[in-house]
């Protein structure tokens, strides 16, 4: 296997970090976030092209960083493996895979609050007609209780980030190389890919259903990344199973 920086992964951190300067230089971070970041599709700043343009939005420095390393460390072996074209498609696909599961998930908590409320008395388009104006009424409070919070973060709700796509990469990297041993930052024991890879996934389901973190911000897609490593799984399941579709596309 090559050293180096294969194209697709070369490519696509160029990608990323021009958008990232891009998000520095104008307005703030603002004008980029509200063009390219993924909002949540009831929200009025949501645009069909961010389901593809938040894969290379990031949030801060220690964001993209930790994201091209990983693109960086996990995506040339694969796509050393896959060929520049299989691997790209596989990237993609991983993570609109995420952005669909990280959607859906917001669904559910946005669709629970506004049955409450609607069922309270108060129609849906009042309802969407605050929230669209980025404030809510506080009777809904004691409508919703518990529920307020999940509701409003839902509508609210902005995604960015390589992680998801990345998370499909991670899984093909286990699938292909599962005894290669892999280790955290602040867990400095080499675990064997085939057992690290599905603790990592296992352990973002566990945060994304119970708001736990264990290594990453609160704020942290949690179910996207759950999203990109079952897309990738499944890319990586057919593929193999079809004999006719060997790994590597030239």
């Amino acid at each position: 296997m090559r050293q180096g920086i294969t194209d697709a992964v070369k490519h696509l951190l160029i990608i990323n970090v021009l958008m990232f300067i891009g998000t520095l230089a104008i307005g703030n971070g603002e004008a980029f976030y509200q063009w390219f970041a993924l909002y949540f599709p009831k929200n009025p700043l949501f645009q069909p092209w961010q389901v593809l343009t938040h894969m290379f939005m990031h949030g801060d420095v220690m964001h993209i960083l930790f994201n091209m390393f990983a693109l960086w460390m996990f995506g040339t072996a694969v796509e050393q493996v896959f060929g520049w074209k299989k691997f790209l498609i596989f990237y993609l696909l991983s993570g609109f895979g995420a952005a669909i599961i990280q959607v859906a998930f917001l669904y559910v908590q946005y669709n629970s609050g506004l049955t409450t409320l609607i069922e309270s008395g108060i129609a849906q388009t009042d309802i969407v007609s605050v929230l669209s104006e980025g404030k809510y009424n506080t009777g809904w409070t004691s409508i919703l209780g518990d529920k307020l919070d999940s509701f409003l973060s839902a509508f609210n709700s902005t995604m960015v980030g390589a992680s998801g796509a990345i998370m499909g990469v991670l899984v093909a990297f286990g699938m292909l190389f599962p005894e290669n041993k892999l280790m955290l930052i602040f867990l400095p024991i080499p675990i064997k890919a085939k057992y690290f890879i599905p603790a990592i996934i296992a352990m973002d389901l566990f945060s994304g259903l119970t708001g736990q973190s264990f290594f990453s911000p609160s704020n942290t897609a949690y179910m996207a990344h759950v999203g990109g490593a079952l897309t990738g799984f499944l890319l990586m399941y057919f593929w193999k199973k079809n004999e006719k579709d060997k790994y590597r596309w030239n």
